[in-house]
C-alpha cells in the first residue's frame, strides 16, 4: 500500500481527517500528516501524531530536518499527496503556486499524483473565482475529490460538505487500479446513442412550446463516447451546436419524432443516454395558421407525450440505459423514484435554477444514482463532466 502524505488545513471538517488517518492505516497505508498553523487551531497534532504513529509536520524550515530541508525529502518520501480539507484559500495558493508554508511549499515540489478534497461554506464554494482555481488544479492534474451536498456547520445547505473519510479512502484506493480516463479505447466495440437538446411543440406556424436546454450536455457526451472508442448515434433536438466530427446525426424537432429516431435505433445499441430534455407535453391541435391576438384569455389543451426512457427500458433488447433529472428541489427524492419507476441502469441528476449552472450554462454538476449506489461529480465545466460521467458508466457496464 502507498505512503500517503495528508495535509490539513484549518476549517471544521479537520475532525475527518483523525477519521482518515485511521482508515487509511487500517488499509494498510503509511501515513504522515502535515498541518497549517490554521488547522492546529481545530484539532490538535497529539492526535495526528497517535493515530498515524509519526510526528506531525508543521514548519517549512525544521532545525531538527537533515539540512533544515523538511518539505523536499516528504514530497520524495510520498506515494500520493492528499490534502483533507482542502480549504478555499489552500486552493487558490496551489492554482496559484503561493509556496508561503510548508503544505503549499511541499505541493510545488512533490512530483507524486495530488488529490484535494474540498471543504467550505456553500456560497465560498460557488464562487466563480474558487471554481476557476479548481479548473485550473484539474488543468494542472490534480484530482479532485467531492465536495458534498447537505448541511453546513455554519447553518446552510449545499455544495462544500467535505467527503467522508471512508468515500475518500475508497476513491484512493480504486485509483489504484487504471483510471478508465486515460486509456484511450475503454468504450471501444460499443454503441452508444445519445439524444440530446430541446423539443419543441408547435402551436401555430410561428409558436412552439419548449424549454431551455441548450444541448451542450449532450454534444459533449458525444464528444467523450467518441474519444474513448465508441460508434456514437446522436439524436438531436433544435440547439445552435455543431456535432462533433465521426457521429452519426439525426435532426429532429418534435417529442414525437425524437420518440420515433430512438426507437429505430436503440436495438442495435448497448448504451443509451437520455440527456435530451423532451418535452412532457405538447398541444392536442397545432394551428395551420398564425393565432390572432383576440381574447383576453387562451385556452390550449395539452396531450402527454410517449416517455421515450421508459419505452427504451422496458424494450426486450434494452441496452444499458441511463437517464438525466433536472430538478429545482428534492433532487435525490426525485431522482431515485426516477430510476426505480423507469426501470433505469444509472440516473444522473443535477439541479437547475439561479447559480445552479445546467441549462444555458458551461457548467454543470450531477449527482449520479444506480440500485446500490451512487457518486457525486462536482461544478465543472461540461466537457470534463461528460468524460467523467462516461468513464463511470463504462464501470458500470462492468459491474453488472
Amino acid at each position: 500500500m502507498k505512503r500517503i502524505l495528508l495535509g490539513v488545513t484549518g476549517g471544521i471538517a479537520a475532525y475527518k481527517s483523525a477519521e482518515l488517518v485511521r482508515l487509511l492505516r487500517k488499509q494498510g497505508a503509511e501515513v504522515q500528516v502535515v498541518m497549517t498553523k490554521s488547522a492546529m487551531q481545530f484539532i490538535s497534532p497529539l492526535t495526528f501524531q497517535a493515530l498515524s504513529g509519526n510526528p506531525v509536520h508543521t514548519e517549512l524550515l525544521d532545525a531538527d530536518v537533515e539540512n533544515a530541508m523538511g518539505h523536499i525529502s516528504l514530497a520524495r518520501w510520498a506515494d500520493l499527496l492528499l490534502i483533507a480539507p482542502a480549504t478555499a484559500n489552500i486552493l487558490a495558493k496551489l492554482a496559484h503556486g503561493l509556496a508561503d508554508d510548508l503544505l503549499s511549499t511541499l505541493y510545488l515540489a512533490a512530483t507524486c499524483p495530488v488529490y484535494v478534497a474540498p471543504a467550505m461554506n456553500q456560497a465560498m464554494w460557488n464562487k466563480m473565482v474558487t471554481q476557476e482555481n479548481i479548473q485550473t488544479l484539474h488543468r494542472h492534474g490534480v484530482k479532485v475529490i467531492g465536495p458534498e451536498q447537505g448541511d453546513q456547520a455554519c447553518g446552510e445547505t449545499g455544495y462544500g460538505r467535505m467527503s467522508e473519510p471512508m468515500a475518500i479512502c475508497a476513491q484512493l484506493l480504486a485509483n489504484d487500479k487504471p483510471d478508465l480516463l486515460t486509456i484511450s479505447q475503454y468504450l471501444k466495440g460499443h454503441k452508444i446513442l445519445i439524444s440530446a437538446g430541446p423539443t419543441c411543440e408547435p402551436l401555430d406556424p410561428v409558436r412552439y412550446l419548449t424549454n431551455r436546454s441548450s444541448g451542450k450536455m449532450g454534444y459533449a457526451l458525444a464528444t467523450a463516447a467518441l474519444k474513448a472508442g465508441a460508434e456514437v448515434t446522436l439524436i438531436s433536438g433544435p440547439v445552435a451546436l455543431t456535432a462533433p466530427a465521426g457521429v452519426e446525426l439525426i435532426k429532429v424537432t418534435t417529442a414525437e419524432e425524437m420518440y420515433q429516431a430512438v426507437m429505430s435505433k436503440v436495438a442495435t445499441q448497448t448504451i443509451y443516454i437520455g440527456a435530451a430534455a423532451v418535452a412532457d407535453y405538447s398541444p392536442v391541435l397545432s394551428q395551420p395558421e398564425k393565432i390572432k391576438k383576440q381574447a383576453d384569455q387562451l385556452t390550449i389543451v395539452l396531450q402527454k407525450n410517449k416517455d421515450i426512457l421508459a419505452a427504451v427500458a422496458a424494450d426486450t433488447s434494452r441496452p444499458f440505459t441511463v437517464g438525466f433529472a433536472a430538478e429545482t428541489h428534492d433532487l435525490e427524492t426525485y431522482a431515485r423514484d426516477k430510476l426505480t419507476r423507469k426501470n433505469l441502469d444509472m440516473i444522473a441528476a443535477n439541479w437547475v435554477g439561479q447559480e445552479q449552472g445546467g441549462f444555458d450554462s458551461e457548467e454543470n454538476a450531477l449527482q449520479v444514482f444506480w440500485a446500490n449506489g451512487d457518486k457525486s461529480f462536482p461544478m465543472t465545466d461540461k466537457t470534463q463532466l461528460a468524460k467523467q460521467l462516461m468513464a463511470l458508466i463504462a464501470e458500470r457496464i462492468q459491474a453488472v
